[in-house]
């Protein structure tokens, strides 16, 4: 049998590695607010996927949503292309940088109808910010109904390129 002192012993040893070792610690120890003045972020997006043994397409209707996260200042958005399977240019959204104020949002649609992007299709989102800010949040959403089923996901856009000055 153990005794008193050895079972608080274990006790504590449990706890210590429990502690260090929690997807909460580290989660937050990881955590660091991003900072810039400017990036190009590509998002995947989906017009339709393929279901079942026959590869069926669905179609999808996709939502590109820009989000300023920063709390007190504006950022830019410069260029917002869209760009099929095969990475060629299907649509230029902007003729000019569109200003997005501090919290604000705008979003860019993809009618469910339209095939023309591919299941392999992207976006190419560029930002710029007269000061570092928030990076913003960038994501595709995709939705769709058939039937009587229906699919919905996200995807999040992914820095490929920071700016430099």
């Amino acid at each position: 049998m153990f005794g008193a002192g050895r079972i608080l012993k274990t006790l504590i040893t449990v706890l210590v590695v429990a502690a260090v070792f929690s997807p909460g610690r580290s989660a937050r120890a990881g955590s660091e607010i991003n900072l810039s003045k400017g990036q190009t972020v590509y998002v995947a997006v989906y017009s339709h996927i393929y279901c079942g043994d026959r590869e069926q397409p669905f179609d999808l209707a996709v939502t590109l949503s820009i989000r300023n996260t920063d709390l007190t200042r504006s950022i830019f958005i410069n260029t917002v292309d869209y760009y099929d399977s095969k990475g060629n240019l299907v649509k230029k959204y902007l003729s000019g940088p569109v200003e997005l104020p501090a919290l604000g949002s705008v979003r860019y649609i993809i009618k469910e109808s339209d095939r023309t992007g591919g299941s392999g299709a992207n976006f190419i989102v560029k930002w710029t910010a007269d000061h570092p800010v928030n990076v913003p949040l960038i994501e595709s959403v995709m939705i769709g109904a058939q039937t009587q089923q229906g699919i919905s996901f996200t995807s999040r856009g992914q820095v490929i390129e920071e700016r430099s000055e």
